[in-house]
């Protein structure tokens, strides 16, 4: 039986993870993949976290480029994160002729095509899983299963902070701080908790997936971005009492010819399932023209979920070495797509306005939206504050984005008007 030897390189949260599935299932291992795929080397900055694991000295460096230098190493392992280091890590392997398995959203959302032509020159495989949706297997079935489609969209929720957060928001109704508070509390989300709460993590992974489904280049820079910063418990209140559920929303959709990719608070009806995916939990919807519509659901993050994902990506590698087919499905962005400005978007919306409780406010806001091509669906004006300020809600006809967003200038530069509260995009999936 061949052996297949693996560089870990980068011992935290999955690292950890991975390190823990070999020491269970390692003789499973062999039997599955036909191969005995080993853990031989281990490299972290942190000595103290090898040693946690028992890693045995011998096996050990600080040194990145001693695993990757290692002749008797089949697969690294790139478990660091970033686009600095971890980028050098993964390239200089792939050139050495080493295949590689990351979990790295960030540097293939943004890295992605160096990566995979580097892969391709070497004759190597490359393979990511784990970068979108944790332990969720999504990348495999959009480049094997569902290949036989043509995708029309890939939407969902992907990112567990966030989710965390408006359920609680929702089922609890707590305020968005004391929302991020928990989940810091409870290790759902970090001390800076901007990639999440901004949705760059989810711009990231959506990035990924629209490349794959499209087969045309996304990357990072070109996903319109917003975060749930302004999401406030009366927000979550509206949407109800009209039907609808608040999540962030990752989207990708093939609209005539182009990609409408993006990512911000979405209104969706409490009928849809992704309405019904609540906690940490992540959900991934794709529609084909073939298969129609299908749903991944599961875990998004955490050691183990995501763990999962690596070493199953792992084990695929070792039995392409074993049967001596690296680099059967590499970069499959043959296409050339653009990806379609923000501004061309139509759909609904909704606006919360913080008003001067006066008289011709209400006819005044009307006519700047009328003024712009924006039609009014309703208007629900819930509450006058002790100051005399007035909260206003509209829901809007389907509009083009660029109309909405000239409206709201001009709504905003209104001496009645004290604040543009929110304004969430209401989407009919």
């Amino acid at each position: 039986m061949r052996t297949v030897n693996v560089g870990l390189i980068g011992l935290g949260t999955v690292g950890s993870g991975v390190a823990e599935i070999f020491a269970r299932h390692a003789t499973d291992f062999r039997r599955r993949a036909g191969v005995d795929i080993v853990i031989t080397r281990f490299a972290d900055r942190d000595p103290a976290r090898a040693l946690a694991l028992g890693v045995p000295a011998d096996r050990f460096t600080s040194d990145a480029a001693d695993v990757i230098g290692d002749p008797d190493v089949d697969v690294i392992v790139e478990l660091i994160g970033g686009t600095g280091v971890a980028r050098d890590v993964v390239l200089d392997s792939l050139r050495a002729g080493k295949s590689v398995v990351t979990a790295n959203k960030a540097l293939m959302a943004s890295h992605g095509q160096e990566v995979m032509e580097t892969a391709e020159t070497h004759g190597v495989d490359i393979l990511f899983e784990a970068s979108v949706g944790g332990g969720i297997p999504i990348i495999g079935p959009l480049k094997h299963s569902l290949v036989s489609n043509e995708v029309q969209s890939v939407l969902g929720i992907v990112n567990g902070t966030t989710n965390y957060m408006l359920t609680r928001m929702a089922e609890d109704g707590l305020d968005y701080d004391t929302a991020l508070a928990e989940a810091q509390a409870k290790g759902f989300a970090e001390a800076d908790p901007t990639a999440d709460v901004d949705g760059l993590d989810a711009a990231a992974k959506i990035a990924i997936l629209a490349s794959i489904a499209f087969n045309s280049r996304v990357v990072f820079s070109q996903v319109p971005v917003e975060g749930i910063r302004a999401i406030t418990p009366e927000d979550i209140s509206y949407a109800e009492e009209m039907g609808y559920t608040i999540k962030l929303i990752a989207i990708a959709r093939r609209v005539n010819g182009s990609i409408d990719v993006r990512v911000h608070p979405t209104m969706i009806r409490a009928d849809h399932p992704l309405a019904k995916v609540n906690g940490v939990y992540n959900a991934i919807y794709v529609v084909g023209d073939s298969v129609g519509e299908t749903m991944f659901f599961g875990e998004g993050a955490g050691s183990l979920p995501a763990a999962s994902a690596v070493v199953g990506d792992i084990i695929e590698v070792a039995r392409h070495i074993g049967r001596g087919c690296l680099g059967l499905v590499g970069c499959t962005c043959n296409e050339d797509l653009p990806v379609r400005d923000i501004g061309e978007l139509t759909t609904e919306y909704y606006v919360r306005l913080l008003v001067s409780d006066e008289p011709g406010v209400l006819a005044r806001v009307a006519g700047i939206f009328g003024d712009n091509g924006v039609s009014l669906g309703s208007v629900i004006q819930k509450r006058t504050d002790e100051s005399g300020a007035a909260e206003i809600v509209w829901v809007t006809h389907r509009a083009a984005e660029h109309d909405v967003q000239a409206a709201l200038a001009s709504i905003r530069a209104m001496d009645a008007v004290q604040a543009v509260g929110s304004v969430i995009r209401v989407e009919d999936l």
